[in-house]
């Protein structure tokens, strides 16, 4: 199963406990996925056709709860190459399809057989609650998440765009910020912040799989760390080798070409060091000068011996 699946299963057993969060919960489902049938003579019925039965196992929980709603629920083979299953869960009694609607703010119908309006009115989330389990259901129907351990990439595909626009307005308010991008004929609403998706993993009520992610940020960020500091340490060793080695190669060019005999003995007393110990850093060059001089020293002496090696190199 996957880290999004995984999400979906927890949220499954996430209700709100007083019945405006129901009825929120409800409104994301069928917006996303909803459709109404019989609708001309004004005495609908209706329902939502979902690949996943998580969903339909609590469209069918929020009914019953909701409502004291029974609906049916039925499931065929998909159409699709996928081969998996549609489950349906319907309202055929008119006057309950209709009691649905009215309470999930989804009148009137849009034009159109089998259509449902694709957002409810914001007067039915202006409890904080509610926007959470609105975002709850948008994720069951239309959510999905990335494997932490490959990257953070949180999305809800909507079927247009004044649906995005509303689930981000949404989102904003439960301060996380989203973004939109267009994806063939879908709307995507999506969420690349680590901290962000934590936030929100919270806000939906899937506590298990926050401690899950931020377990993965924990670890990654503490591989990352670390793989900062290898490198930055090897990049340092690299320098001082790369250095020493040039330090190495101005001092025989000096002691093949002049000699030592004219320096002073300070740069003498360096050259040999330098020579004896090709690898030794500056504060071990520091340590075996006799008597004892600091890095500063020891590079400055350094410093100079490549700057006589490089005016005897020009003349």
């Amino acid at each position: 199963m996957s880290f999004s699946q995984e999400v979906k299963e927890e949220l499954l057993s996430v209700t709100g406990s007083a019945r405006h969060c129901l009825l929120a919960e409800l409104a994301a489902i069928f917006c996303f996925c909803g459709f109404v049938e019989n609708a001309e003579n004004n005495r609908p019925t209706i329902g939502i056709f979902t690949e996943n039965k998580t969903i339909s196992i609590k469209c069918f929980t929020l009914l019953k709860k909701t409502f004291n709603i029974y609906s049916s629920v039925s499931v065929r083979k998909s159409s699709q190459r996928s081969a998996g299953s549609v489950y349906t869960v319907k309202v055929e009694n008119s006057r309950q399809a209709e009691e649905v609607l009215l309470a999930l703010k989804l009148l009137p119908l849009p034009k159109g057989m089998g259509a449902v309006k694709k957002t409810t009115d914001l007067v039915l989330l202006k409890n904080a609650c509610c926007k959470r389990a609105y975002i709850r259901g948008a994720y069951l129907v239309s959510g999905s998440m990335s494997n932490p351990e490959k990257g953070y990439h949180l999305e809800f595909v909507c079927g247009a765009e004044e649906q995005a626009e509303m689930l981000i307005h949404i989102l904003k308010e439960l301060s996380i910020e989203a973004k939109e991008v267009l994806r063939k004929k879908y709307f995507v609403v999506y969420i690349k912040d680590g901290e962000a998706i934590v936030e929100l993993l919270g806000l939906m009520g899937a506590h298990r799989a926050l401690m899950e992610l931020e377990s993965t940020r924990v670890v990654k960020e503490v591989r990352n760390s670390i793989n900062r500091r290898v490198n930055c340490e090897a990049a340092n060793i690299t320098k001082t080798v790369n250095a020493a080695a040039k330090q190495v190669e101005d001092i025989m060019y000096l002691k093949e070409k002049v000699g030592f005999s004219g320096m002073p003995e300070s740069l003498r007393q360096m050259a040999k060091l330098r020579l004896d110990h090709p690898d030794a850093t500056l504060k071990e060059l520091s340590e075996l000068s006799d008597p004892p001089v600091g890095k500063s020293g020891v590079n400055h002496r350094l410093r100079k011996l490549s700057e006589l090696a490089e005016r005897l190199r020009l003349n």
